[in-house]
């Protein structure tokens, strides 16, 4: 009896292994506060973007109000976003 109790017991649902199955994209978006230097400068340093690569980036937000700047796991980028958000800069993370 007890056998069939375990055959019958629904499968719980593992969050975690969904939640690393999933990439994701860390999202800049425009402000009105920060010069567009000081943008480039930190796309470069915690991104590790190039000099053109961030230039293309803070412009793309500048214009159309937000740009995926990198995409990948949710733990790496969730440090980018930490970073960037300390620096002032305004950015998320979506699910892709």
């Amino acid at each position: 009896m007890s056998d069939r109790k375990l055959k019958n017991k629904p499968k719980q649902h593992d969050f975690k292994k969904e939640f690393a199955s999933h990439r994701y994209a860390l999202l800049l978006h425009n402000d009105d506060h920060n010069l567009f230097d000081f943008v480039v400068e930190s796309l470069v340093e915690v991104c590790g973007h190039d000099c053109i690569q961030a230039e293309q980036c803070a412009t793309i937000a500048h214009y159309k109000g937000k740009c995926c700047i990198k995409n990948g796991e949710f733990e790496l980028l969730n440090g980018m976003k930490e970073q960037l958000n300390r620096k002032g800069l305004s950015a998320t993370i979506e699910i892709e």
